[in-house]
């Protein structure tokens, strides 16, 4: 059995499904698309059954990619049941989603999620009336404590064995007639949807339902036509809008007839917000907040370190104490052991707590109060307040902050937005940052770096968007609560993304300190570090950065962990100034993506955009590297 969780962002949907989930979740992408998903193997009343997490979608209307990959995938797919979770609190909202889900005709639960917020703001729901209006279960629920889980998903699965199939809507009486005369002359064998739904999206304009069934039956998409135009000039308004406003109206009535407003309670939460987003306080705020993250990320980390590489340090001491020979297999162990202490000792003392911290400002809810502060700042350097969201995705991993600007409707943003997003420093990037600048020279000037990247990114934003002139509109962003974040949901958020570190980039760590090893015993390191010579002496660095900036193309994290290789020691304060590494950092912050990026890009704007904005990325890593070379220099006098 297949149970599909849908639901809009911020409902608590995530939350739901890490509370099921195990650790052996798979994340992966729908087929031929960058929309990603999230599966578990879930035992529900002595069965497996697999729930997958669908990305937040508002509507089904197919007006960017998650919306169009959910419709598709649960209209042609065997999911046997849809959960689709609802903020209680925002339960009109929820319910609009709720009534196209139901157009669906598959066996459909409501869970009514954040309960708790519906109570502190003095609402009741009558239950039995919601289920009576529906005609489907739905089922009370706070994610976030575990509460009502178990019904929830035990109500599902017998819903789904069962396969007991809601009523549709109904809309006016001229849609149920468009309606009815669209599905009379379908041929729904040879289509994904149930004819009446599938009447209803070639009303509203759906593109992908409309090219598909032209292909097929040109007749009828001139029915659909004339029809447009009959309620276009009936109502006054197209007739996407015409169903649109009628499913809201219909969740709007449902809503008041199932909600008893009580007095709502004004807590703490409320008052907060006048100070998170405040004009002036907010930023003030955002910064001493940033700046005491930066401090716990900085001392857990290097309280790590220290041990673990003087640990390492031991053991690569008593390794090259067993033979007095300098052979090729001692060198390759040596290296070797280089990967894994780079990853043990460099790497994760530092990503660990960035990712707790990340995990933990998104349960609370205060990201999307970043994105509202941030929001005209978006909008000076010319791009779409959603632009935001890449930015945000940007600081844990580059790859999703890229494949997230397909979002942007516009292919002008959707560039601008890509080129600033590989500009972000991701979690790779921050073990340079931490490691190199936070642990030698302080947290205080890693933070600096941080603020002089957002500075840079602005910039070139500025320059980018007037050589692409173009309006962009505003931003509408709907604001959570705050929640108190869950030990479970925080260590599964960590799990999830530090594993892609140790699955997928530790091993390229160890293959590349493998390969230095190999280099440096036959001598070959130096042809490398004359190629980028130039490049090296411009920015005033020892020749032996060259091939650690080389291999920072494949991970960010090689070119700190091959940097200690390189030299010879991880006392870097011994063989680099001061200058020297604030220089490396801010080179290695902004030049060309790893490779893992470079194909997303590839993927998402084509070959000749790849090899511009890394063009792009070198220009402004020399540029910055340099200016912060001057500022360290004149800093140090």
């Amino acid at each position: 059995m297949r149970l599909a969780l849908v639901g809009q962002p911020n409902c608590g949907k995530s939350t739901l499904f890490n509370q099921v989930s195990g650790y052996k979740a798979e994340t992966g992408n729908f087929s031929g698309t960058s929309v990603t998903y999230t599966a578990s193997k879930v035992r529900v009343l002595g069965d497996i059954v697999e729930v997958v997490d669908f990305p937040g979608t508002y509507t089904l209307s197919g007006s960017n990619p998650a919306e169009e990959i959910t419709l598709q995938y649960l209209a042609s797919h065997d999911v046997d049941v849809i959960i689709n979770v609802v903020d209680a609190s925002q339960l009109t909202q929820g319910l609009g989603l709720s009534l196209e889900l139901l157009e669906l005709q598959r066996p459909t639960v409501i869970a009514l999620n954040m309960m708790d917020e519906a109570a502190r703001l003095g609402m009741t729901i009558d239950g039995s009336k919601l289920i009576s209006f529906l005609g489907t279960e739905a089922v009370p629920l706070v994610a976030s404590k575990g509460r009502g889980v178990r019904n929830l998903f035990t109500t599902a699965y017998r819903l789904g064995s069962t396969q007991k199939i809601p009523d549709r809507p109904k809309y006016s009486k001229e849609i149920e007639q468009a309606v009815a005369r669209i599905s009379d002359i379908l041929e729904p064998d040879l289509l994904p949807l149930n004819s009446e739904l599938l009447a209803i999206k070639l009303l509203e304009g759906d593109q992908r339902m409309t090219e598909l069934v032209s292909a097929q039956d040109h007749d009828v998409i001139q029915l659909v036509k004339r029809l447009q135009q009959e309620i276009e000039a009936n109502c006054g308004q197209s007739a996407y809008w015409v169903i649109s406003g009628e499913r809201h109206g219909l969740a709007s009535n449902i809503a008041n007839l199932v909600v008893e407003q009580g007095e709502k309670r004004i807590s703490w939460r409320d008052r907060l917000d006048d100070v998170l987003l405040h004009p002036v306080w907010g930023y003030v705020t955002l910064v001493a907040i940033f700046l005491v993250l930066f401090e716990l990320i900085f001392g857990v980390g290097s309280a790590v370190e220290v041990p673990l590489l003087n640990l390492f340090e031991k053991l690569i001491s008593s390794t090259e104490h067993l033979t007095a020979s300098d052979t090729l297999i001692k060198q390759i162990l040596v290296g070797t052991i280089q990967g894994i202490a780079g990853g043990v000792a460099i790497v994760l003392p530092y990503l660990i707590p960035f990712l707790v911290v990340l995990g933990l400002l998104e349960d609370i809810g205060y990201l999307p109060r970043v994105a509202f502060l941030m929001d005209s700042l978006m909008n000076q350097i010319g791009l779409h307040g959603k632009a935001i969201v890449p930015f945000i995705l940007g600081y844990g991993c580059n790859v999703p902050a890229v494949m997230s600007t397909r979002m942007l409707e516009d292919k002008r943003d959707r560039f601008l937005a890509a080129t600033l997003a590989t500009l972000v420093p991701c979690a790779a990037r921050l073990a340079v940052v931490f490691g190199l600048v936070a642990f030698y020279l302080g947290p205080r000037l890693a933070l600096l770096i941080y603020i002089f990247n957002l500075f840079v990114i602005a910039i070139t934003g500025r320059l980018l968007s007037n050589m692409l002139p173009e309006d962009s509109p505003g931003m509408i962003l709907e604001m959570p609560v705050y929640r108190m974040p869950t030990l479970r949901s925080v260590t599964r958020k960590t799990w999830y993304r530090a594993r892609e570190f140790i699955v997928e980039a530790w091993p390229l760590l160890i293959i590349g300190s493998i390969i230095l090893a190999v280099l440096n015993y036959l001598n070959y390191t130096q042809f490398f570090n004359t190629l980028v010579r130039p490049l090296t002496w411009a920015l005033g660095l020892p020749v032996e950065v060259g091939v650690p900036l080389i291999f920072g193309i494949l991970r960010k994290e090689l070119s700190l962990v091959m940097l200690g290789q390189a030299f010879g020691t991880t006392d870097f304060s011994a063989v680099m100034s001061s200058v020297q590494m604030v220089t490396f950092t801010v080179f290695v912050v902004f030049y060309i993506p790893c490779l893992a990026t470079l194909a997303i890009l590839k993927r998402e704007l084509g070959a000749r955009d790849m090899i511009v904005i890394s063009g792009l990325t070198v220009i402004i890593a020399l540029l910055a590297a340099l200016a912060a070379r001057g500022l360290m220099t004149v800093y140090t006098i």
